[in-house]
């Protein structure tokens, strides 16, 4: 094997994808010879990046490298305004225990059964934006007019927000994760959204209703460990990761069930296809593929590689899931490989919360779109699509469909 890369700090992370159907193709050289290598972050910081499975695996669920946000070593990918940092977002920028006892609070909320239960109003709201969708001009887009209102419709639900706000949330959640932003202006977004969470959870702890922000109240006044603060940082969580990161994968899941009639016949000719095909979809895309940071607080070696107190680590989720040490042929999309054990949405105590609810979502989604509108079509070509190269977390500005 060869040697881990350990002064290749001229690589500058992240590297942009620039096909919706592939990640960067660094990444295979990487991981047969440089599996663990020091790259250059915007910021100027160096830090290092993993692109073997079991590389991945390790580093998340290894307790010496942490998802503190407030560390001062937190390798971030953009400069923070201090009000960014001063927010570990809940659950996303805690360590155990503390990351266990908060997660164990919420975790009820996203069962298997309870997704289950929901399932009925999810397709009630798919159908709904479906129809405006037929019934509106062609082309339309997909992105504006079904994978992002129905994710943020869902989780709007949920929490108990108004509908009247969903596009407040959309607005301010894509400029606060846009890397292409400067950061006073991420930071307004940032103030924008928690001032309204604020505000919201206040209004839920003098008339609690039938919500999950509401249901947490109750649940934490009558353990006696009730935090108002830690609520909104919940709430702040669960709405803006809530949302987009299901809105991508709509976005591009559609798009390769629309390249691919092979693909799209598998979910019109047997519905009961349709989880296979979500979770190959999830493993291929894996949208999330840079986010997944840690900082070292002990000396950890990970690939043959020591990785020091204080430096940065990426776990590259989307790199693993082309790895084909674990998946045969993993540039093919293949749905009958039962790729179950993918990280599209992470691993370790900080596995995604709502995998239920963002498989459910696509399942409804694909199914639905594709049994009521089977001419639907790209209109245009795939080359012209704009690919969101701005983001932390990878997708489409827009998908153009007709039918």
């Amino acid at each position: 094997m060869t040697a881990p890369t350990e002064d290749n700090t001229a690589l500058a992370f992240p590297i942009p994808r620039t096909c919706p159907y592939q990640l960067p193709a660094e990444y295979a050289g990487l991981r047969e010879n440089g599996p663990v290598s020091k790259v250059t972050l915007p910021t100027g910081r160096p830090a290092w990046i993993l692109t073997r499975y079991e590389d991945v695996r390790k580093a998340l669920t290894d307790p010496r490298l942490s998802s503190d946000r407030g560390h001062p070593d937190y390798p971030m990918l953009v400069e923070q305004a201090k009000s960014d940092r001063d927010s570990t977002l809940s659950l996303a920028g805690m360590d155990a225990p503390e990351h266990t006892t908060a997660r164990r609070a919420v975790v009820g909320e996203f069962t298997f059964r309870r997704m289950e239960a929901l399932r009925p109003r999810v397709q009630d709201i798919v159908d709904a934006c479906v129809d405006e969708m037929l019934a509106g001009p062609k082309p339309a887009d997909l992105v504006k007019a079904l994978s992002f209102p129905v994710p943020s419709l869902v989780i709007c639900e949920l929490l108990g927000v108004s509908d009247a706000d969903r596009d407040f949330f959309e607005d301010r959640t894509s400029r606060m994760l846009s890397m292409a932003l400067p950061p006073l202006t991420r930071q307004q977004a940032f103030f924008d959204l928690q001032t309204y969470l604020d505000e919201l959870v206040t209004a839920k702890e003098k008339a609690p209703e039938d919500d999950l922000l509401s249901r947490q109240i109750a649940k934490g006044r009558q353990a006696g460990t009730y935090d108002h603060a830690a609520l909104v940082d919940l709430a702040f969580l669960l709405l803006t990761a809530g949302h987009d990161t299901t809105g991508n994968m709509i976005s591009l899941g559609m798009l390769a069930l629309l390249e691919r009639p092979e693909l799209r016949a598998r979910i019109t000719d047997d519905p009961s296809s349709t989880p296979d095909v979500v979770e190959e979809l999830l493993r291929y895309f894996t949208i999330t593929d840079i986010i997944t940071a840690r900082v070292a607080k002990d000396d950890v070696e990970i690939g043959g590689q020591t990785i020091r107190v204080g430096e940065g680590v990426f776990a590259l989720g989307g790199a693993a899931n082309r790895d084909p040490a674990v998946f045969e042929n993993p540039d093919e999309l293949d749905v009958d490989r039962g790729a179950r054990q993918h990280l599209a949405f992470g691993h370790g105590p900080h596995q995604c919360l709502g995998q239920s609810l963002a498989r459910m979502e696509l399942e409804i989604v694909y199914e639905t779109l594709l049994r009521r509108a089977p001419g639907l079509r790209l209109a245009g070509s795939v080359d012209d699509l704009p690919l969101k190269h701005d983001a932390a977390i990878f997708g489409l500005h827009g998908l153009p469909v007709t039918w």
